[in-house]
């Protein structure tokens, strides 16, 4: 009966057999006193009145557990947990495994409790992967030794594959100086914070810890606080051999991200329907400020080849402008010829252009006041007679 009953989603079995004591739960219209009762197909039950439906087919969800949140349904220190981070909408659901506190990453939750119990045993054979930054000196050679197995404080831990991925040494560190080292760490028991303690008993202290994959579920680029239903036929590809035949999932529905209460992948966190805006960052006195991201939209700037000519391919096409605002040697019109005077009195021929030419002896009615023809004297000016000119020798 409490077996019926949790996997319904009604409660815990736990919390089952205190309905149960408590005259809440009906067989047939009879109330029940003990949890050791058979349920045929035919059966009815009741609790509180209310009739119990069928339990729906196994259905399994991947989140991104945040760092802060307890893997339990209730903490009796008053922490937050994973469900109640969980948005609405969702079923009652239990994980398969544990996070601890500090911990974040994949966190795979189920509406059956039996396929729970089954994926969390080292029978199944599933591996759990890890990516771990821990302080300290280490080496590969070191890292190795974990592929037998290791007794740490009496508990015996099994086979562990440790690759060591990056270490984070600052200028001037030597390799006996202690760095933050990104270890990925692989492992099929899963027991009470393994990862830390075995890493604790070769001097590396955890100081962040993400698990990236459960068995053939990854973490991928699901984001923080979010959940994503798996879709039924890849839990019939993967789970044929644990799942009962009347519990298979049909049907072939895309599963769709569902994002945490208060979370958001972009943008600021929502919360109570307000956005928190993140504080602005202050920059100490002399320091250089970031640059300013390029605006998509601009158009590409033009490359010079080896030559120093421009790259005409790359530039954007020009718009058409009036044939007034064109130089001269592109106008339609024909110029016309001008004439420059030189100093001895002659004329020569100048440039072909459009614009008026200058006042001179072949335009004397365009000359300016003030101004002398060649071979005449200058007129008197506002500050007195004109200067006689003094040939050049």
């Amino acid at each position: 009966m409490a077996k019926a009953l949790a996997r319904a989603g009604v409660a815990s079995r736990r919390e089952v057999e205190r309905y149960i004591a408590e005259g809440r739960v009906k067989l047939n219209g009879q109330r029940l006193d003990t949890p050791a009762v058979k349920i045929g197909p035919g059966d009815v039950l009741t609790v509180d009145g209310a009739r119990v439906a069928a339990a729906e087919p196994t259905r399994i969800w991947r989140f991104h557990k945040p760092v802060g949140l307890v893997t339990s349904h209730a903490d009796p220190h008053g922490r937050p947990t994973v469900f109640d981070a969980l948005p609405e909408g969702l079923p009652r659901v239990i994980s398969i495994g544990r996070l601890d506190l500090n911990s974040e990453g994949l966190l795979l939750l189920t509406n059956d409790g039996g396929l729970s119990r089954a994926l969390e045993l080292p029978s199944s054979g599933w591996v759990r992967t890890y990516r771990a930054r821990a302080y300290g000196r280490t080496s590969q050679e070191t890292l190795d030794r974990l592929q037998n197995g290791i007794t740490v404080e009496g508990v015996v831990y099994g086979p562990i594959d440790a690759k060591l991925d990056k270490v984070q040494r600052r200028p001037g560190d030597t390799a006996e100086t202690p760095a933050n080292c990104w270890i990925t760490v692989s492992l099929k028991e899963g027991k009470n914070r393994e990862v830390r303690r075995v890493l604790e008993s070769l001097g590396l202290k955890v100081n962040r810890l993400v698990r990236l994959a459960y068995g053939p579920f990854a973490l991928g680029t699901l984001p923080l606080g979010a959940v994503e239903e798996v879709g039924p036929r890849v839990i019939r590809e993967q789970l044929a051999d644990v799942i009962a035949p009347e519990n298979m999932p049909t049907g072939s529905r895309t599963p769709a991200t569902v994002l945490a209460p208060g979370r958001r992948p972009n943008g600021p966190p929502v919360v109570d329907g307000v956005k928190v805006e993140r504080e602005k960052k202050v920059y100490k006195p002399g320091w250089a400020k970031p640059s300013k991201p390029k605006n998509p939209h601009a158009p590409p700037k033009r490359k010079a080849d080896r030559a120093g000519q421009t790259n005409l391919d790359e530039a954007p096409p020009e718009r058409a402008r009036p044939d007034s605002a064109k130089p001269l040697h592109a106008r339609s019109h024909p110029p016309e010829a001008t004439q420059i005077p030189t100093r001895s009195g002659q004329v020569r021929p100048g440039p072909a252009r459009s614009s008026p030419p200058r006042p001179g002896p072949t335009n004397p009615g365009s000359a300016r006041p003030g101004s002398a023809r060649p071979g005449q004297p200058r007129p008197p000016t506002r500050h007195g007679p004109a200067k006689p000119r003094t040939p050049k020798s």
